[in-house]
C-alpha cells in the first residue's frame, strides 16, 4: 500500500522531526501550494538544450509573491525528496537502477550530452529536483484530502510527469508521480473511490494510462494534439475519453470541447476527486505542442475545472507538467492569481 503521507509532517527532508507536531497545529493556516527552491533543473547550462524551462517553478512563485498571493515561503508547502521505498510503490527495481547510468538518464531528458557526465552529478542537478516534485505531487494531493470542508485544492508548482511508468520514463519525465498520487489517494481512507484524471497537456498522457490501464476506479480525459509525441496506441486504451485535437487548434473549439467533455467525464462517472495535469504547452508558439491557445485561453481553461470541481463538490490537485515557453511560468501564475480573483481557491474551506 501507499504510504500516508502528512499533509506538513514531511515539509522538508531536513527539517528536524521534532517540528512536525508544530506543523500540523499550523495546517490550516498554510496556503495549499507546494513547492521549494530545489525544483529548480541546474545541470550548468546544458538544460538549456532542452526547450523545457528549467526555472518555471521558480519563476512562478517570485510572480506569485509579486502579485500579492505569497509573502512568505513559509506560508506554502515544502516536499522532500520522495524515497526509494516509496517510488518502489509504482515502479520496478530495475528501472530505479536504470536510473544510475547516465546513458539513461540523458535518453529520459532528452539530453544527450549527459550521456558524458558523471551520474552523481546527474542525480543531483537532475533526478533530485525531479524527486522533490514527485513527493509535492503526493503531497499536494493530501492538502486537498485534508480540507475541514472536504472539498479542498492543492497546487504542486511541479510534478504531472505524465509520460512515466512503473519501468519507463521519457519525455523529459522520470517518475511516475501521478500513478503514485492516483494510489495514494484511493487507499487514504477517506472513502475515495473514483479518481478522474483530466489531462490538458498538449501531449498524450501515456506513462500513467499504462499504469492504471486495469484500474476501474480511474477514469482518464485526455484532450491532446494527437499528431506529435507520443502516439502510444497501447496506453490509449486506457483512455476512457480521447478528445484528439489537431495543430493549430484555437480558443474557441479548445473551451468548447472542454466543457462539453469535462461535463460528460462527470456524468459518466461521478468522480469524488480530479488530478488536473495543467500543462501549458498547449500555448500559441510553444515548440512541442503546436497548438494555439491564447494566455487568456490558459486562464480560462483553469477557471473551468476549477468552478467545475466546486460545483460538483470534489476536491483537485492540480500538477503543472509541460510548458516549454519562457513565458509560461507568467501565464500560470496569472493563471491562480485569476482563480483567487474569482473566488475558486478558498483558503478557508
Amino acid at each position: 500500500m501507499v504510504p500516508k503521507l502528512g499533509c506538513l509532517s514531511s515539509s522538508a527532508e531536513e527539517e528536524d522531526k521534532s517540528k512536525s507536531s508544530k506543523d500540523d497545529a499550523e495546517t490550516n493556516s498554510k496556503i495549499p501550494i507546494v513547492y521549494r527552491h530545489e525544483y529548480g533543473v541546474r545541470f550548468c547550462g546544458l538544460q538549456k538544450l532542452h526547450p523545457f524551462d528549467a526555472a518555471k517553478s521558480i519563476n512562478i512563485f517570485k510572480l506569485l509573491k509579486a502579485g500579492g498571493f505569497i509573502e512568505e515561503i513559509s506560508q506554502i508547502h515544502r516536499p522532500r525528496q520522495i524515497t526509494d521505498d516509496e517510488l518502489l510503490e509504482v515502479h520496478t527495481k530495475r528501472y530505479l537502477e536504470s536510473l544510475k547510468w547516465s546513458l539513461n538518464v540523458a535518453k529520459i531528458a532528452e539530453i544527450p550530452p549527459l550521456i558524458f557526465v558523471p551520474n552523481y552529478f546527474v542525480q543531483r542537478a537532475y533526478l533530485k529536483p525531479m524527486r522533490f516534485q514527485a513527493y509535492g505531487s503526493l503531497m499536494a494531493a493530501e492538502c486537498a484530502l485534508a480540507s475541514p470542508s472536504g472539498v479542498g485544492w492543492a497546487i504542486n508548482l511541479g510534478g504531472g510527469f505524465h509520460h512515466c511508468s512503473s519501468d519507463q520514463g521519457g519525455g523529459f519525465c522520470p517518475y511516475a508521480d501521478i500513478t503514485l498520487t492516483v494510489k495514494m489517494i484511493l487507499s487514504s481512507g477517506r472513502g475515495i473511490e473514483r479518481v478522474l484524471i483530466l489531462d490538458l497537456d498538449a501531449h498524450q498522457g501515456n506513462g500513467y494510462a499504462r499504469d492504471l490501464i486495469d484500474n476501474k476506479s480511474t477514469y482518464i480525459l485526455d484532450m491532446y494534439n494527437y499528431r506529435i509525441y507520443p502516439r502510444d496506441q497501447e496506453a490509449k486504451i486506457a483512455i476512457r475519453l480521447a478528445v484528439e485535437l489537431k495543430p493549430h487548434t484555437d480558443d474557441q473549439e479548445y473551451l468548447q470541447k472542454l466543457r462539453k467533455s469535462l461535463f460528460r467525464a462527470f456524468e459518466e462517472f461521478q468522480p469524488n476527486f480530479l488530478v488536473y495535469n495543467a500543462g501549458t504547452d498547449i500555448l500559441k508558439g510553444d515548440p512541442l505542442g503546436l497548438l494555439d491557445i491564447t494566455p487568456e485561453g490558459v486562464i480560462e481553461r483553469d477557471a473551468i475545472v476549477f468552478r467545475m470541481t466546486r460545483e460538483k463538490g470534489i476536491s483537485l490537485v492540480m500538477l503543472l507538467s509541460g510548458g516549454y515557453l519562457r513565458s509560461s511560468a507568467r501565464v500560470i501564475a496569472d493563471s491562480i492569481l485569476n482563480l483567487q480573483k474569482e473566488g475558486l481557491l478558498p483558503l478557508h474551506h
